[in-house]
């Protein structure tokens, strides 16, 4: 199967769908894999590094997108759709029910768009959505000191404090993947940690890792209202599987945060849980609402591209090489993969997305 491999569009998105060492897999199972030029220098790959391992570099985004199997990292934006056809199978990051332009272009294009994010393992777990869940949890404390700083806007707290000083307040919403890793940075950094979650079982396996390092609470409204206007640092970590995340601070809430606090809200992709939180970029990553500053960069990793990169090809070198390998044929031979197919034959087949778009025709 011919392979395209296009280098991403999105503001400072460095990573790129396949690595040399991918490209090699593949192409020692006779696949064609075509890498747009430069398209993994900003991971730390050359165009040389992947004709070593066997990929041809074409001097286009047409000449790569012009493939029956795209692999990508983000979803296409709009000065992309011109290469999306009947003909293809797209496998990316879609989260489309944050974004009912695209869904609707893909529905149009007639396009097999299968997304990481809904490949769905029998017991839940999200093997490809994982890795970057992991990273953006890290990051999202990483970056949250940061603009924690008086000269990046914020209050001017130091999330470990310091001897005969209180450290900062770390409140996170939702105890999966992302909350579990922002708290493992929190807590090594010394800051006064929450996790906020409706499940319980889950709260209990959080206490085995943190024990009373961590004060977890079961969510609810009266919680969330008590706990929120005292944090430093907001972490927004809540995911529903292919749905809009539910918006659980509203704009009267955060007006009770001090001035200067942050929110980082990593549910962005999937549109928000934080009512004044919108979608902000690498370039312009916060704005202050409320006297709050706001981080919504929705592709945080793609500020580590060498290691979210690898990690990304980690989970998805043995579905693209099942793709490759059968084709559409593939979504009958693995069940979890069939679960990421969201659009095909101009229908939304997700049922989580069809949820989101009901006045959309579906299958």
């Amino acid at each position: 199967m011919e392979i395209g491999v296009p280098k991403e569009t999105k503001d400072q998105e460095f990573r790129v769908g396949l690595t040399p060492g991918s490209v090699r897999v593949l192409s020692d199972n006779n696949h064609v894999v075509f890498v747009e030029t430069m398209a993994g220098v900003g991971a730390g790959f050359s165009d040389r590094d992947y004709q070593n391992a066997g990929a041809k570099i074409v001097s286009s985004a047409s000449e790569a997108w012009n493939r029956e199997l795209v692999v990508k990292v983000k979803e296409p934006l709009p000065k992309e759709y011109q290469f999306i056809n009947k003909e293809q199978i797209l496998f990316t990051y879609l989260h489309l029910a944050a974004d009912r332009s695209l869904t609707e272009y893909l529905m149009e294009s007639g396009v097999s768009a299968i997304a990481y994010e809904t490949v769905e393992l029998d017991d839940g777990r999200l093997p490809l959505l994982t890795p970057m869940s992991v990273i953006a949890g890290r990051l999202s404390v990483q970056f949250g000191a940061r603009y924690l700083e008086k000269q990046q806007g914020g209050r001017g707290v130091l999330l470990g404090g310091v001897p005969g000083v209180s450290p900062g307040k770390v409140v996170i919403l939702g105890g999966g993947v992302v909350g579990t890793e922002a708290a493992k940075i929190a807590v090594g950094m010394g800051a006064q940690v929450q996790i906020i979650d409706i499940n319980v079982d889950r709260l209990a396996y959080l206490e085995t890792l943190f024990g009373s390092r961590v004060e977890l609470l079961y969510s609810s409204t009266l919680q969330i209202e008590a706990v929120v206007p005292e944090a430093d640092l907001l972490i927004g970590a809540v995911l529903v599987v292919g749905k809009k995340a539910p918006t659980l601070v509203s704009r009267s809430l955060v007006k009770k945060m001090r001035a200067g606090s942050v929110i980082v809200d990593v549910a962005v992709d999937q549109g928000g849980c934080i009512e004044t939180l919108h979608t902000t970029s690498h370039t312009n990553p916060t704005y202050v609402e409320e006297g709050v500053v706001h981080f919504g960069v929705p592709n945080m990793p793609g500020a580590v591209p060498w290691t979210a990169t690898q990690a990304l090809n980690n989970s998805t070198l043995p579905y693209v090489l099942k793709l490759a390998n059968f084709g559409l044929e593939a979504l009958g031979k693995d069940s979890a993969l069939a679960k990421g197919l969201n659009v095909k034959n101009h229908r939304i087949v997700h049922p989580a997305v069809q949820e989101v778009f009901p006045d959309l025709d579906r299958e």
